[in-house]
């Protein structure tokens, strides 16, 4: 991820990349060969911050690095965008709020709210094309892990679980669309296809690749995730419908189709449909131009020194979320919001 991060910073006007940090030195290799030669090169974040002259920084850590990176960072009083999840476990969330207190320039990298098909999805929802949500179902079909340096995602204790990893996406947009916060979640899912036939250093990974999630909404409404990671032969990938008494509202990606059906108005196979696009958009990467989408927005937030979209609250439910779907497959039983988190 730190590569696409430099690929779209290149690309983004009044944005300039002075330093870079990190401890792998073949990435940092790698980063050097497409950076300036001015760009300062660190091993250590510390002797980054330590330089001074960063007005914004971008972390794309290992997640379970995050914690610590941020509270160094928070004592610098410097705008970052932290990549997702904002940390593995719900108490490491808590304790990087505790220490912002005030400070609120900390931006979440939750940048599938800016999907085009998502984005489209959320406009209509807002404007209440479907009404008060009561039902959003998100169904995400894909590949496996991909391989990252030292293998580090392999394993739930680095990662935070597979459903906060992978999925605090998909349970920030359940909670961004339905405009509430989750109450209750009951899961079923494990590792039933991938990684089984590695090791690393004689641990066999344990992230699980299957998954449904069920969540309760404080205003009624309800979400569900379908998670599966060996289903790369797909059309889509992501599929998110949205449901209200007035309608229905569809997204699918990469297709990048959004359909909207009004009850009274349509019916079975006669909807509307609209293709969406970032169009302009000078680099799209790998998140159809989303995470462009998001950098553009941080850098406006940082200049005017406004809130960011994606708060610390909104990464700390998302991990909250992925963190009970977790207890409740180990558990077998609803988990309660409050049970995993303090307050």
């Amino acid at each position: 991820m730190g590569i696409e991060h430099i690929h779209n910073l290149q690309a983004l006007p009044g944005a300039e990349i002075v330093a870079v940090a990190d401890p792998d030195q073949n990435s940092l290799n790698h980063a050097k060969s497409i950076l300036n030669s001015q760009t300062g090169l660190f091993q250590n974040h510390r002797d980054l911050l330590e330089q001074g002259e960063c007005d914004a920084l971008v972390i794309a850590t290992p997640n379970m690095t995050h914690t610590e990176i941020l509270l160094e960072v928070l004592e610098t009083g410097l705008p970052a965008l932290v990549e997702k999840p904002l940390c593995t476990t719900v108490s490491d969330c808590e304790k990087v709020i505790e220490k912002a207190g005030n400070q609120s320039n900390i931006w979440v990298g939750l940048e599938y709210r800016y999907m085009p098909a998502i984005a489209e999805l959320i406009r209509q929802a807002t404007e209440g094309k479907a009404g008060p949500i009561s039902m959003v179902a998100i169904r995400e079909h894909r590949f496996p892990f991909l391989k990252k340096v030292g293998d580090w995602n392999r394993f739930n204790d680095n990662t935070g679980g597979t459903l906060v990893e992978k999925c605090c996406h998909f349970f920030d947009l359940m909670r961004f669309i339905s405009g509430s916060n989750p109450i209750r979640v009951f899961a079923s899912g494990d590792q039933d296809v991938n990684h089984l036939d590695e090791s690393y250093d004689g641990r066999v990974p344990d992230i699980l690749d299957n998954a449904y999630v069920i969540v309760d909404f404080e205003s009624g409404a309800r979400g569900m995730l379908d998670l599966c990671m060996f289903a790369e032969a797909s059309h889509n990938q992501e599929e998110i419908s949205v449901v209200g008494p007035l309608g229905k509202i569809e997204a699918l990606v990469p297709e990048s189709l959004v359909r909207t059906g009004i009850r009274g108005e349509h019916s079975l196979g006669n909807v509307d449909t609209k293709i969406t696009s970032h169009s302009g958009i000078p680099y799209q990467g790998h998140h159809y131009g989303s995470s462009y989408i998001e950098h553009e927005r941080f850098l406006k937030s940082v200049l005017e020194n406004s809130p960011p979209e994606s708060s610390l609250e909104d990464g700390l439910w998302s991990v909250a979320m992925g963190a009970a779907a977790h207890q409740s497959i180990e558990e077998g039983r609803v988990i309660k919001l409050e049970e995993v988190m303090s307050n």
